[in-house]
């Protein structure tokens, strides 16, 4: 249970229609839930009827569809007034009862005789859903010295008589963010050569070693790579010194592939430099 008042994350919400369901409704009530859901869960449902006559043998196609169908979704939302930062309450059914009331009975505007509970519509970003309360069950689970309940989670379950239909704008393409690795799984029989040459890259061996591969003619399915690892420019600098007996000591100097004229002129001086030095150390104490 994570309280989502901080760090500016978009908070659900419980908001009353109108009873057509067309619009939020003026001075309706509205919750904001102290705890967003940790999951919902939807569940899709088409009215199957066998028609009169029909051969029992036939199965599925002896049935057919009545109705349009129907749209569940369930959720559990959670209070706690120990929690709480801002008009703080000393009993959790405050909190809860502005959930209930989307399950009190309310006079139809179309006939005053009939009643039924109001237009609800939950609302977390990007995800809505519009319908009526078919349950709330509530769970109280703290009570104070004073016996007052400060916990409760609460069950939730709406329903639309329609097959509920997400709608997008855009195409849904999201750019690769700065500081994201783009991985590869590498699949049965795979080798860091194959997958280098189906990515469009030709120095494997760079691509194995940046990886860590011990072994890049075996891979283990699954196993993930950075294709773009040791293709760029390294830049690193490596000294390598040496000495045998009855000969002077000399330095080496690897540069990787993607530094600059500037750096091999250093390492060439480093070479000299450390050739000179390090040999001259030696002979003096000869």
């Amino acid at each position: 249970m994570t309280d989502t008042t901080k760090g500016g994350l978009t908070k659900a919400n419980l908001i009353e229609l109108t009873q057509d369901f067309k619009s939020e409704k003026p001075g309706g009530q509205r919750v904001e839930v102290q705890f967003n859901p940790e999951s919902l869960k939807l569940t899709f449902a088409n009215q199957l009827v066998q028609p009169q006559g029909g051969d029992q043998a036939a199965g599925n196609a002896g049935r057919q569809f009545v109705g349009a169908g129907t749209t569940k979704l369930a959720l559990q939302l959670w209070f706690d007034v120990t929690a709480m930062e801002r008009d703080a309450v000393d009993d959790v059914r405050r909190l809860t009862q502005k959930v209930l009331f989307f399950m009190t009975p309310q006079k139809s505007d179309a006939d005053p005789n009939k009643l039924g509970p109001p237009a609800l519509r939950f609302s977390w970003g990007s995800f809505l859903f519009d319908g009526m309360v078919d349950g709330v069950e509530e769970s109280i689970e703290f009570f104070s010295p004073q016996g007052k309940p400060l916990r409760a989670s609460i069950s939730l379950t709406l329903s639309q008589q329609k097959i509920l239909e997400t709608k997008f704008t855009g195409d849904g393409h999201v750019s690769l963010q700065p500081g994201r690795t783009p991985l590869q799984g590498a699949k049965a029989g795979d080798s860091v050569q194959k997958m280098a040459g189906l990515g469009g890259k030709g120095d494997w061996q760079s691509i194995a070693a940046a990886n860590g591969i011990e072994d890049p003619l075996r891979l283990a399915p699954g196993q993930l790579l950075n294709l773009n690892a040791g293709v760029g420019a390294s830049g690193g600098l490596g000294v390598g010194i040496g000495a045998g007996p009855g000969v002077g000591v000399g330095a080496s100097v690897s540069v990787g592939s993607g530094a600059s004229a500037a750096s091999t002129t250093q390492a060439g001086g480093l070479n000299a430099a450390l050739g000179g030095s390090l040999g001259a150390a030696f002979s003096s104490r000869r």
